[in-house]
């Protein structure tokens, strides 16, 4: 779901690299050059970035589908509760 602060294993702060992980990602480094630019050497570390799945955005996406579909049922008698849980 969210990258995980610190590792699982050794507890070395791991959260604050998701975001330049990806960006070295997208400008064609490999995943190991990545990992070595960012610091991480132990294998724990570089597990925790590599096989991670950041499935948040897509929840969101379904969510608000959801949510959508609730309103048009619900109509304009429960527009308060809607917006409560938007």
């Amino acid at each position: 779901m969210i990258i995980p602060v610190r590792c699982f294993t050794c507890g070395k702060v791991i959260g604050n690299k998701w975001d330049t992980y990806l960006d070295l990602l997208q400008a064609d480094y490999t995943e190991g050059d990545a990992l070595d630019a960012l610091g991480l050497v132990r294998y724990c570390c570089r597990r925790m970035l590599m096989t991670h799945v950041d499935l948040i955005e897509k929840l969101l996406n379904y969510n608000r589908y959801i949510l959508v579909i609730l309103h048009s049922l619900l109509g304009r008698g429960h527009a308060s509760l809607v917006n409560f849980i938007l």
